[in-house]
């Protein structure tokens, strides 16, 4: 029963948002209650909530904090130049803004940490997706997507727990799975050149030429609009005509207004361009290589474990907004500017502490696993690696990596070893499914991917689960291709 009705949880969950007939915060927190009371089990409501709440308690002081650090560092200019080059380098084709996501997202993924990607990935990038009118999912897709296959790096937790549970050495079970993953990171940048090249279908290639973009306003020397697609009447992919216009370089790129021009500038909501603004009054250019300093040694110490990630961004939040804004009234105006985001992603974290801490207190994870695990054939056994590769994909997205490294990825062990499968290749299979897992609503990370897209996360998991599914099982054939699963 416990088995049944905790599936039956999870796809009312995954309905009702995808359907948006509720709020991810709503469903998180009474749909679960509701199923707690269902089981049998409402009087431990309280107890399970408050359970859920301990255990996700320093993941939501890790985001508060970061996304206040940087909140900070995105004022004070720090990713202005990376925000500069990115426009240089994408120049307005769609196609290149994609890749850029992907490869911004991968690179700052390097660090370890999630909600740090999304961060700068977003803040970089945001601007220039609503000045073209590009698709925000396709930017959240991505981004979580790369993020995904980058977070099997050693210190990004999941390689961790998997050496942790079977008492394996993180680098014997991450250096092997190296070329896989790096197959599917291959995946991910083909994926963005595709959903690039939809884009630039449906939108056309704007090349903007000695456009400068600031808060509120485009400055227009003068825009070029290359009109590409069926819309824009074009023949085996070249443009047939060209247009010099005056106005917004997102003006006329869709539709039946793709070939008409636009006179006057296009005027632009604060927040679109605010990190592109070279005049804004929270710019600090002569502390520049202070912050990057700042960060660079934070980075640092937090993929080298000196202390525990939340505790990190407290103390680097607070330096920086000492350092930077000396006076007391700035520093409560930047932490006010952000507040907005903190509550947001913070309150979506301890939503999802009633969901995990019910689909765990109950027993249901527990019961469903079991359950998965009992259906595997004998005759499977010997393949147990590829199983676990396979049941990792839902599972990781189903579940928090705590539960399934830690609940689930022992047991598939102990069936593998009855069959001569060794540990080693079930931990390497486990990763398999991170692809998808990013995108899982019981990560918290992703809720400040969608948040500071604005983008709703039920638009965000119907565009990006079978994508990142279908990553995952490109990494998963990778494996099997190079003999490492």
């Amino acid at each position: 029963m416990l088995t049944i009705l905790g599936f039956v949880m999870i796809a009312t969950f995954l309905v009702l948002i995808m359907m948006k007939k509720m709020s991810p915060m709503a469903a998180l927190v009474l749909i679960p209650a509701l199923f707690c009371v269902l089981v049998g089990q409402g009087a431990h409501l309280g107890d399970y909530v408050l359970k859920g709440i301990g255990d996700l308690a320093p993941t939501a002081a890790m985001l508060m904090f970061a996304i206040i650090y940087f909140g900070v560092m995105i004022d004070v200019g720090l990713f202005d130049p990376i925000v500069r080059g990115i426009l240089k380098f994408c120049k307005a084709d769609p196609v290149r803004v994609v890749v850029g996501t992907a490869l911004l997202a991968a690179i700052v993924s390097l660090d370890g940490d999630g909600s740090t990607t999304f961060m700068i990935t977003v803040s970089a990038l945001y601007p220039l997706y609503k000045r073209l009118k590009m698709s925000l999912v396709v930017m959240t897709g991505v981004a979580a997507t790369a993020n995904g296959v980058m977070n099997t790096l050693p210190w990004g937790g999941p390689t961790a727990r998997a050496a942790t549970a079977l008492k394996l050495d993180a680098g014997d079970i991450f250096v092997p799975m190296i070329p896989a993953l790096a197959v599917g990171l291959v995946a991910v940048f083909a994926l963005a050149y595709v959903l690039g090249r939809r884009e630039r279908k449906r939108l056309g290639v704007l090349t903007l030429g000695d456009t400068h973009l600031v808060t509120g306003t485009v400055e227009e020397k003068e825009t070029e609009q290359v009109l590409v697609g069926a819309g824009a009447g074009t023949k085996g992919g070249a443009p047939a005509a060209a247009r010099r216009i005056t106005g917004g370089a997102g003006s006329g790129t869709s539709g039946d207004d793709a070939g008409s021009a636009s006179d006057g500038a296009d005027s632009l909501d604060e927040d679109d361009l605010q990190v592109l603004d070279p005049q804004r009054a929270t710019l600090r250019p002569k502390l520049y290589w202070f912050n990057a300093a700042l960060t660079v040694a934070l980075l640092t110490l937090l993929i080298m474990q000196t202390l525990p990630i939340p505790v990190l961004f407290l103390l680097g939040a607070a330096l920086a907004l000492t350092v930077n804004f000396p006076h007391m009234k700035d520093q409560k105006a930047r932490v006010a500017a952000h507040a907005e985001n903190v509550l947001n992603v913070s309150g979506m974290v301890f939503a999802a502490a009633v969901f995990t801490g019910v689909l765990t207190g109950t027993g249901m994870v527990e019961h469903m696993a079991r359950w998965l695990v009992s259906g595997i054939p004998d005759a499977l056994g010997p393949h147990m690696g590829i199983v676990t590769g396979v049941l990792s994909i839902p599972l990781t997205y189903f579940m928090s990596n705590d539960g399934f490294y830690f609940g689930i990825v022992p047991i598939l062990a102990e069936a593998g070893a009855a069959h001569g499968v060794a540990p080693i290749e079930i931990a390497r299979a486990s990763l398999i499914g991170q692809a998808l897992h990013m995108s899982s609503p019981l990560v918290p990370a992703v809720y400040v991917l969608v948040g500071m897209a604005k983008v709703e996360f039920g638009d965000h998991t119907r565009f990006t689960v079978k994508w990142a599914a279908l990553t995952s099982l490109v990494v998963l054939g990778a494996g099997l291709l190079f003999g490492i699963i």
